[in-house]
């Protein structure tokens, strides 16, 4: 009961905080997925290439957050962004990478070569086969990786309140530094919860952008 007066009493603050977080997570992987897809897409062409990139996006995403936060202040103090959004945008962009490259990498060379092949019996060029077949059929497989990205992140960003960032994270800081399990509590559920509703709304997106016939296809036994 008293979690729940806590929430009321700062809903205003809890509104704020959740705008704040979702704005830096929607800057983060919307960046990742414009940089992201092309680099999927290019690596289909030379799998050594491949291969380099997926691992150095691994090694990446193993850096604990915190860590990655930290190594962020000195290089970007250099030019006055040390903390803040800043270091919070980048470290996310970075630990979106893999999900959303494999993914990508994954789907287009997953395409079934039959498919590849009538659209070059129909005299598509292979920017016009990429655009109009290998793309539209990799769309489910590459948003689930934007998912994985954003959910993933949604708790990664949590950590930003360290730096200054600002978001949800700034309840759970507080909660431990003041030893006030009510803003722990709270923020914890709120990021969660965060989670939850913005993974089934990229969900219906997903589905949405997913050709019908795929989705018949799916469908059918």
């Amino acid at each position: 009961m008293e979690l729940i007066q806590y929430a009321f009493n700062n809903i205003e603050l809890l509104g704020t905080r959740t705008l704040e977080h979702i704005s830096l997570v929607s800057v983060a992987v919307g960046i990742a997925t414009l940089t992201g897809v092309p680099i999927g897409i290019a690596i289909t062409r030379n799998e050594t290439v491949a291969r380099t990139v997926l691992y150095i996006a691994s090694i990446i995403i193993t850096i604990p957050s915190i860590a990655l936060f930290g190594i962020m202040i000195p290089i970007l103090s250099t030019i006055g962004q040390g903390i803040g959004y800043v270091p919070a945008v980048i470290a996310v962009l970075l630990y979106s990478q893999l999900p959303i490259i494999r993914n990508t990498y994954t789907a287009i060379n997953n395409v079934d070569p039959a498919l590849r092949e009538a659209a070059r019996g129909i005299g598509m060029s292979a920017n016009q086969r990429l655009r109009m077949v290998e793309i539209p059929l990799a769309v489910p497989v590459i948003m689930a990786g934007v998912r994985t990205a954003v959910v993933l992140n949604i708790g990664v960003m949590a950590i930003a309140a360290y730096i200054g960032a600002g978001g949800l994270g700034t309840f759970i800081s507080r909660g431990i530094s003041q030893s006030d399990p009510r803003q722990l509590i709270v923020g914890a559920v709120a990021v969660s919860l965060l989670a939850i509703i913005v993974d089934y709304s990229l969900l219906a997106l997903q589905k949405r952008l997913t050709p019908k016939g795929l989705e018949r296809a799916a469908s059918s036994p």
